[in-house]
């Protein structure tokens, strides 16, 4: 099956999130311009102390963020709260950082916040179904003493996943990414790749499986 244009741009863009702290080992490939200020003149806005830099960010990467958090929460109050710890957290974060990519930045800061939120949520039965969902999914490759939306953050098994990803093909990476980092709905996926539901969960599940025993053969406890 022949990989999109559009595909590899996402798998550009993010299959390497998980290793990135700042986004800035994600070359961003899109031409920008428009009527969008483009990420190195927004990030000289935050270097400036202008808020500007804010607003120019709402506006060019508002709506992406906000789409990963209600991936997550399902719930627009909250997602608003964590939209705007997020532009709190990049004020204080730039400067000293100078991120490359300012959409798999943001993206970070919302999708952590956005995690951290759905705990608290769980913690007080307020659980979004599609969000137990993936990461039960996702407890299948990782599972042990910790958590998997904490085991997934821990520094050597995000190295190890990286590099797992980068051994898929485009669409498997991409569709990874997805699910597991964005939390997206598998109707979603499907739209995006133009494929049926049926073929994404086949190959999500081809993936963890492959992931599981990737893991095992490294010594990880699952």
């Amino acid at each position: 099956m022949k990989t999109s244009l559009k595909e590899r741009k996402y798998v550009e863009m993010h299959v390497s999130i998980l290793e990135s702290g700042d986004g800035g080992t994600i070359k961003e490939n899109i031409a920008r311009g428009g009527i969008f200020m483009r990420d190195q003149e927004i990030t000289e806005l935050f270097w400036e102390r202008k808020e500007q830099a804010v607003t120019e960010s709402n506006i060019r990467y508002g709506a992406y963020c906000r789409r990963i958090s209600y991936n997550i929460l399902a719930n627009k109050e909250d997602v608003e709260e964590c939209m705007n710890d997020t532009w709190y957290q990049a004020w204080n974060a730039i400067p000293p950082q100078r991120p490359l990519c300012l959409k798999a930045f943001f993206g970070k800061i919302i999708r952590n916040l956005s995690l951290n939120r759905w705990k608290w949520d769980r913690a007080g039965k307020r659980i979004r179904p599609e969000a137990m969902l993936v990461l039960d999914e996702l407890g299948e490759c990782v599972s042990g003493r910790e958590q998997p939306e904490d085991v997934v953050l821990a520094e050597e098994l995000k190295k190890e996943i990286n590099r797992f990803l980068h051994g898929l093909s485009t669409r498997e990476q991409g569709m990874f990414v997805q699910r597991y980092f964005y939390l997206e709905s598998i109707k979603s996926i499907a739209r995006y790749h133009g494929i049926t539901e049926n073929a994404v969960s086949v190959n999500l599940n081809r993936v963890r499986k492959q992931l599981k025993q990737y893991l095992s053969e490294r010594g990880y406890n699952l």
